[in-house]
Formats: structure tokens, sequence, C-alpha cells
């Protein structure tokens, strides 16, 4: 997976939205204490960041160190580089004792994963029994009807064959992925629940989170130039129509958060 992101780091640290500080705070809620929290796949550190004002200290990792170089350095904030394959001794040695976490969460990345091996190592390190996991993903911008329109098209049919098939459960907003653990104290089920994300974006910041797509990089690969003479000037078209060079976009955020309960 972190090989499909390596060659558009930067685009990823710059194109890509920021996380609302209610959804921070909604998970921190949750947590009974603000000690020790693990940030998975972190990329390039936008979830760590903000986790930071709120837990003693962060441990994040990622899988590609190409990633990790655009992260902000903060003072308790430990970066590690791990491979897609940690062992339960590498966990231990290189993120964290057993049962030492409040708190294990993961942006946008969970669908690449292992699951039954990631879980069992949640289990492992989360404090029992309210430790908590907190997993995300944002599925596609809205800006307005005309724009949607003309991305939903780019979407499905210009970009659509070269999503990895990961990429459907977040189309259908981790409703769908495997997420085994109890609801958190105070909630019913363990959602996901929906958070909104707005960014500020001109055309060319559009532009550059499209091709901080997976599937861009992986048709780039193939030859395909997904972004076109005539693809461009389309969504030029469309953005323009109402006169305004910024907007605000919003990315739906949808959150699956329980907790660790008695599991071994």
């Amino acid at each position: 997976m972190a090989q499909l992101f390596i060659k558009q780091a930067k685009q990823y640290s710059v194109g890509r939205p920021s996380y609302p500080q209610e959804l921070f705070n909604f998970i921190a809620s949750k947590t009974p204490s603000h000690d020790l929290a693990w940030d998975v796949g972190t990329g390039s550190g936008q979830a760590a960041q903000v986790l930071a004002n709120i837990y003693k200290n962060v441990i994040a990792t990622d899988t590609s160190p190409k990633q990790l170089e655009f992260a902000p350095k903060l003072p308790n904030i430990k970066y590690q580089c791990t491979s897609p394959n940690i062992s339960m001794s590498d966990l231990q040695h290189d993120i964290g004792s057993q049962s030492s976490f409040d708190l294990v969460t993961i942006a946008q990345a969970m669908h690449w994963f292992d699951l039954p091996t990631f879980y069992q190592q949640v289990k492992w390190i989360l404090k029992k029994p309210n430790g908590v996991i907190a997993a995300w993903c944002y599925t596609v911008p809205e800006v307005n009807t005309h724009v949607d329109s003309l991305f939903q098209k780019f979407y499905t049919i210009n970009a659509g064959p070269y999503w990895e098939s990961p990429r459907e459960l977040v189309d259908k907003k981790y409703e769908t992925i495997d997420f085994l653990f109890e609801p958190v104290d105070e909630l019913e089920h363990n959602g996901p629940f929906r958070f909104d994300s707005e960014k500020v974006m001109d055309m060319e910041d559009y532009f550059t989170y499209l091709r901080s797509w997976s599937a861009y990089q992986t048709a780039k690969e193939k030859g395909v130039e997904l972004l076109t003479d005539n693809v461009i000037q389309d969504f030029k078209r469309v953005w323009n129509e109402d006169g305004k060079i910024e907007k605000i976009v919003t990315f739906p955020i949808y959150l699956r958060i329980g907790k660790v309960g008695s599991s071994n």
C-alpha cells in the first residue's frame, strides 16, 4: 500500500484535507485518560499533530519513510517507520508494551490493513477494558452541483479502473468494514458517525488533491494521464461558473469507534 503514495507524498501532505477538531474532541471524550496514543498509518502526520495537543505522548507509525518526511516534528510525537507485516515482538519493541495505550487511531488507512492481524495487535496494546480504537475515512469532496457532477464522472469512469479494491470500503463509508469492538460508553453502536472537514481550495488545490490519489499514481505508472488537457478544461469551466476562485470544499468523514473490552 505504501508504494502507492510514495511518489506523490508531497501532493498528499498538501492536497489532503485536515480533520476537524470536533472529531478529535469526540474521540478524546471516550478515553478515560489521555496519556498515550498510537496513530497507525500516520502518513504525513495530519492526525498525529492534533492528537499531540490532547495526549501526553503520541507514537505515529507508517510504512512509508517518504510520507514521514513531511510529518510535523513535535516534541511529544515519536515517528516510527514500520514493516507492513509488523510482528508482535517488533510491536513491543518499537511501539509499546501490553495494555499501555489509551487510544489507537487510524485515519484514512484501515481499509488497507490485514484486519485480523491488526486487531490482535490493537487488543494486545490497548488498556483494558476502556482503551479505544477510532478509525475513520473520508469520502469524495463536495463543492457544488456542477463540479460534483463532473467529479463523479471522473471518479467512476476515468479513475475507476485504477482504484484498488479496498477503496470500496471507503465508498461505503466504512459501514461494511469488519469492526469487532464494543460500543464505547454512552453510545448504542460503534458507527459510522459523520463529521465534516472543510477546506478552502482553488482550482489548483483541487487538482493537487486529485493527483494525490493512489488511482492517479497507478494510472500514471501504466502510461495514462487522467488529468488530460480536456479534463482540466472541463473542470475549469464548471469551477469558474460562479465567478469564485476559491471555494469551500467539504469532505464527509465517517468514524468507527469502539472499546477493547476485556479482550485478551
